[in-house]
């Protein structure tokens, strides 16, 4: 991880929007978990960490934490079964990390309640940019069921989408895309990434039916342009706040 040269890039604005936040990092990597912490500590986090996936559920359900970085690969139990394990008493928000850059684990990771994945090697801005908007999200703890962009809200528990005060009418499967692509805001997600969810399958070159439903999303949410949903033109999509595009 290039930490040296990204590091001074990061403002001190930037400091001070993230600072008092507790980070738990759980990967097996010595090396790599002191730098991420070093480099966090500069931005103004309070960050622990462990090097095995049960020692790693411990900390996470009986520390008050943020945000986790878990690692896939570990000793004792790998980060699919902490995942699975913290999710059915936590809710606290998990970037996952990966050496594999196979599709299957990031689709695993998401369907399992992770949050956002990294592969790695990734550089430590990209990293404090998953981090912030990991955080952005669920910037009111006692609303994490809703994710909320602009005036465009989606309620998880309710499985309802509303603009300000009007209740959006739509369908369960524009609901299912919708809250994935929310979810990972600023992402391009693939159509596979999307079917596999969905469907629990692969998508087909011939299939149209996830192009339909967005195509239909896009009408109802977004009308004022505040945001939207873009075709990235053979890979599949990405939801986009005006003024946060590259």
């Amino acid at each position: 991880m290039k930490a040296t040269s990204d590091i001074a890039l990061i403002s001190s604005q930037d400091r001070c929007q993230l600072k008092a936040r507790r980070i738990l990092i759980i990967d097996d990597d010595t090396a790599l978990c002191s730098l991420i912490a070093d480099f966090l500590a500069c931005q103004g986090f309070a960050v622990d960490s462990a090097q095995d996936g049960r020692t790693g559920v411990i900390r996470v359900l009986t520390v008050d934490y943020d945000l986790i970085i878990l690692d896939v690969m570990l000793p004792v139990q790998d980060g699919f079964e902490v995942l699975r394990e913290v999710r059915k008493q936590s809710s606290v928000p998990i970037i996952m990390l990966t050496a594999r850059a196979e599709q299957q684990d990031r689709i695993a990771g998401l369907e399992r309640g992770a949050d956002d994945y990294l592969t790695k090697p990734f550089g430590p801005r990209e990293l404090l940019a998953r981090i912030r908007a990991v955080l952005r999200r669920i910037e009111q703890p006692l609303d994490r069921g809703i994710l909320r962009v602009g005036d465009l809200a989606l309620d998880a528990h309710a499985r309802t989408v509303s603009r300000g005060e009007r209740q959006l009418s739509i369908t369960s499967h524009e609901f299912d895309i919708l809250s994935i692509l929310m979810r990972l805001a600023g992402r391009v997600v693939s159509r596979d990434e999307i079917a596999a969810i969905l469907y629990k399958r692969e998508s087909t070159p011939f299939e149209r039916g996830i192009d339909v439903h967005v195509s239909h999303l896009r009408k109802k949410i977004e009308a004022d342009g505040k945001v939207k949903i873009r075709t990235v033109r053979g890979t599949g999509y990405v939801f986009v706040v005006p003024g946060d595009e590259p």
